[in-house]
């Protein structure tokens, strides 16, 4: 029967042809097993009876790998065909109704088997698929991204060349990384994530993440996933190798983002710049200072003595105007070159508390 069961999975199934001959060897003494196994199994005259799940005890935990649970499928399927048409040419008309019977319940015992060792199967890839997800954000966060990150991150579906950000927030009490996979997976996005202590840390990358607005954009629909408090997203980046900038000014602005309760839900770690700044980030204060204080010196045109001057009269046009002996126009078209210059307004109360910083901490810096 085993001869034959090969014969017509030769004959039946193009993917057996392509197979090698060791896995094909292996295939026949599944094969085989599972025939003699019905013949103990219905002869039943053991103290133990016989259990179909026995079947795939002789292959290598490996085969799950190379033989798919649908050729599994085809090769039990075709292996019941076989011994059907056995018991109706070969065995007594008397007993081939009894056979017939045994065989249909068989076959379903050795289906069952074939899904349980797929399902194990299945397990410890997803538990092993866990650890190294952990272990690639846990290698971001701590700043030891390369290439050999790159590859380990590949065999978890990473695809590289798209723009990634960081996002940080506190996790659900049930599965996070799950709940937050699958609903990125809706937006199309591909997602590492794993929890830290009590912080949910994401990589996050997507074609529809272009910049630091859409990055805002895509974590705002992802929030729900996260627990209750804000969640903070790093700057978009274009490789993974880079992530550990993104994920620095992420868990940055998570560890402040409690000192602006005012501000929105989801934040950008550059919305928490003053904060981070003063609780000691030099990130932060290097950004302040080189994108905010330094554009606004070399500007001239008494664009810094403006800023300072309308900082100082509590935002008021006409007093700032007085004290410099200029007209209020005059300081309404500067306060429109220091937003130009700097991307911030002095006459926002949160902007404006960014530059005063920055204009503190540019001149401590000389």
């Amino acid at each position: 029967m085993t001869t034959a069961t090969l014969a017509e999975m030769n004959t039946r199934h193009s993917w057996f042809r392509q197979l090698s001959a060791d896995e094909r060897s292996w295939i026949s003494i599944v094969a085989r097993s599972g025939i003699d196994g019905f013949v103990t199994w219905f002869a039943d005259d053991q103290a133990e009876p016989y259990s179909p799940t026995d079947v795939f005890g002789a292959a290598p935990a490996s085969m799950t790998r190379k033989i798919s649970l649908r050729q599994t499928v085809d090769l039990v399927r075709t292996t019941i065909d076989v011994v059907e048409e056995q018991i109706t040419t070969t065995m007594p008309r008397a007993d081939r109704q009894v056979l017939s019977n045994a065989i249909v319940h068989y076959s379903r015992e050795v289906a069952f088997a074939a899904a349980e060792v797929y399902a194990r199967a299945a397990e410890r890839r997803g538990t092993w698929d866990e650890r190294l997800e952990s272990l690639v954000v846990d290698a971001v966060v701590r700043s030891e991204a390369d290439e050999e990150l790159v590859s380990r991150a590949s065999t978890l579906g990473w695809r590289a060349g798209v723009n990634l950000c960081v996002v940080v927030g506190s996790g659900t009490t049930s599965a996070p990384v799950a709940s937050l996979r699958r609903a990125g997976e809706q937006q199309g996005l591909t997602i590492l994530a794993a929890m830290q202590a009590h912080r949910l840390v994401a990589i996050i990358a997507g074609t529809a993440i272009t910049d630091d607005l859409s990055a805002m954009t895509t974590a705002q629909q992802l929030a729900d996933s996260f627990a209750e408090g804000p969640v903070v997203v790093g700057p978009v980046v274009t490789d993974l190798t880079a992530a550990p900038m993104s994920a620095r000014a992420a868990l940055a602005g998570a560890r402040v983002a409690g000192a602006w309760p005012e501000g929105p839900r989801v934040l950008s770690a550059t919305d928490l710049l003053p904060e981070r700044a003063l609780s000691g980030d030099e990130q932060a204060v290097r950004w302040l200072v080189d994108k905010v204080y330094a554009p606004l010196e070399r500007a001239g045109g008494d664009l810094m003595a403006t800023c300072v001057s309308f900082l100082d009269h509590g935002g008021s046009v006409e007093g700032t105007g007085r004290a410099m002996f200029v007209h209020p126009n005059t300081v309404r078209y500067r306060l429109k070159r220091i937003q130009d210059v700097t991307g911030y307004s002095p006459t926002d109360p949160r902007e404006a508390y960014v530059m005063r910083l920055a204009v503190t901490l540019g001149r401590l810096a000389g």
